[in-house]
């Protein structure tokens, strides 16, 4: 399953999106056979977000600051797509929800996360603090801020809708094809493009490079490990740098399984408060 990016748009009667991607590549073959660039990024979209009608993973962060000092999350995280009957599972990267439960340490035990990820407008997000008993709502403008003290990005988490950048084909060679991704509005970001290298067997993204406002690199997400599971090839182990604070964030995936068969009720803000055992176990 993928999900913390590791491991993403949007509406429906049409599955699979025409997007307006802004590049004259969207609707030309590039030489060599390569494919036009709108099926790239949304054949990668597919690998690292939707595999499976839904999923289920445990997940183990470690989080290293620039001293080399340690802290642990762990949680797991569930996920529904919420595809029409009938559609083809590969087929779909339209609306889909997480909900993801903390387990460990005891500061963040029975904390919850959920979003509802939306084809024609802003994401819903919620966080449940259980020490305050209180559900907050995260507004769009903290979608790229910290991840529960890591260095992956609440949007990071569900990943961020393909219509929000435009996308540039920059090589293609028999191993993979390079993207970069450039944001329709600047100023709701903190970057000025990103840089993505999907690996053309699994078109799964392997490395993708932040760059900021005066085109230095400043952050970056790595894949460290993919298995095969349930004949689904899928991240299970991935990395995020932050290169200016010297800092990282590593994530492990272990009990994954796709189509549990997870319930739309799960992911309500019922069960913020009364966390849903039967599928976290």
């Amino acid at each position: 399953m993928k999900t913390c990016r590791v491991l993403s748009c949007r509406k429906a009667l049409r599955i699979v999106p025409i997007l307006l991607l802004g590049v004259a590549q969207a609707s030309a073959q590039a030489a060599g056979g390569t494919p036009p660039i709108r099926e790239i990024v949304n054949t990668a979209d597919y690998m690292a977000y939707y595999q499976g009608r839904d999923g289920r993973a445990r997940v183990h962060m470690v989080i290293t600051d620039s001293q080399g000092r340690t802290r642990t999350r762990e949680f797991t995280i569930l996920r529904r797509d919420e595809a029409p009957k009938g559609t083809p599972d590969k087929e779909f990267i339209g609306e889909q929800k997480f909900y993801v439960y903390f387990h460990r340490p005891a500061d963040v035990n029975k904390m919850v996360f959920l979003v509802w990820k939306h084809i024609d407008r802003e994401d819903d997000r919620w966080l449940y603090l259980p020490a305050l008993d209180l559900v907050k709502r995260i507004a769009a403008t903290d979608k790229r801020t910290s991840f529960v003290g890591s260095n992956f990005f609440y949007e990071d988490v569900s990943g961020r809708s393909l219509t929000e950048d435009k996308h540039e084909l920059l090589e293609a060679n028999d191993k993979e094809y390079v993207l970069k991704n450039t944001p329709k509005d600047p100023d709701s970001v903190e970057f000025s493009y990103y840089k993505m290298r999907i690996d053309r067997n699994t078109m799964i993204p392997r490395l993708i490079e932040y760059f900021d406002k005066n085109g230095e690199k400043y952050r970056v997400y790595e894949v460290l490990e993919i298995k095969e599971i349930q004949g689904y090839p899928t991240v299970v182990k991935a990395k995020m740098s932050d290169l200016r604070t010297k800092s990282n964030t590593v994530i492990t995936y272990t009990g994954v399984k796709y189509n549990v068969g997870l319930p739309d009720k799960v992911f309500t803000e019922r069960y913020l408060r009364r966390s849903p055992r039967r599928y976290l176990r």
